[in-house]
């Protein structure tokens, strides 16, 4: 390489930056000391002729050409990452890491029993777990297999539709001690709800909901985070919905007949990356695993 050339390195430290804001909180993240750091981001912006920050009170503000070539470096570090994954795999065996990429309520609720089960399968599995409502990108390497609640809409995937889970109204046995049962949707303006806060699509199924229903209900907790929701309803603070599956193993199904929604579920990897043996193992698992739970949630 001649020393024109912007080095792996230098490239490291100065996504770092960007995602951090700053060289002291870039250094942490790497592990390195600031100086060096800096230097690094210096010698790349020697590489390539111009600044890539602009530097102020607040810290350092990429440029615009900056936030395009962090993309670049981004998808090199999926790439470095996967690659270590694909070099930890045995071959004739089921082992080495498998990057999943899940819903942060199915990583918290649905998935670890599955994971229980598939390491008992195969104890040399190593899982890296990534909780994430936005949809990680598979054909850039950022993840080995995602679960998605929508249709994948990328090429060159292999995809599963694995069947529908149904969400409905839950309440916590405590709850529903002290303030009864809505026997209707319009009961539930005389009780405290749980819902989301900010997420147009979530408002927007709640909205038409309670429209169509006609009914004016008290919102005493929202947050967008559904794990956080459900710990709301099972603290007793309210009325929530959750997936049915879920919400009966603890809770008190509200209003049983009533579906707020359904999520069709997917499972998704690159096509050529089933041609790994861990990872074909990984998602041939998770697609009977939930093709079981979502056939064990009909309402």
């Amino acid at each position: 390489m001649s020393q024109s050339e912007p080095g792996w390195d230098d490239q490291r430290a100065f996504l770092a930056v960007v995602d951090t804001g700053s060289l002291s909180a870039a250094a942490r993240a790497l592990g390195l000391t600031q100086p060096t750091v800096r230097r690094r981001v210096e010698d790349l912006e020697r590489s390539i002729g111009q600044p890539l920050f602009a530097r102020g009170v607040n810290g350092l503000a990429p440029t615009e050409h900056a936030r395009a070539l962090a993309e670049h470096v981004r998808r090199m570090g999926f790439a470095s990452q996967a690659f270590g994954r694909a070099a930890s795999e045995k071959a004739g065996s089921v082992a080495g890491s498998v990057r999943l990429s899940v819903p942060d309520f199915v990583g918290v609720e649905v998935l670890p029993p599955m994971l229980g089960a598939l390491s008992k399968r195969h104890p040399d599995l190593d899982v890296e777990l990534v909780l994430s409502n936005a949809s990680a990108d598979l054909l850039h390497q950022e993840a080995d297999i995602a679960v998605r609640m929508h249709p994948p809409r990328q090429d060159a995937l292999v995809m599963r539709h694995v069947g529908r889970i149904p969400v409905g109204f839950f309440a916590a046995p405590a709850y529903v001690e002290a303030r009864g049962l809505p026997q209707s949707m319009k009961d539930l303006e005389g009780h405290r709800l749980i819902g989301p806060d900010r997420s147009p699509a979530e408002l927007a199924v709640v909205d038409a909901l309670l429209t169509r229903e006609g009914v004016a209900a008290r919102f005493a907790l929202r947050t967008d985070n559904h794990p956080a929701q459900l710990a709301a309803v099972r603290a007793g603070l309210g009325i929530g919905v959750a997936q049915v599956p879920i919400g009966q193993r603890d809770l008190v199904r509200v209003l049983p007949d009533v579906v707020v929604y359904e999520l069709d579920t997917w499972i998704v990897a690159h096509e050529d990356l089933r041609r790994s043996a861990r990872i074909d193992a990984v998602f041939t698992h998770l697609v009977a695993a939930f093709g079981a739970y979502c056939a064990g949630s009909r309402v």
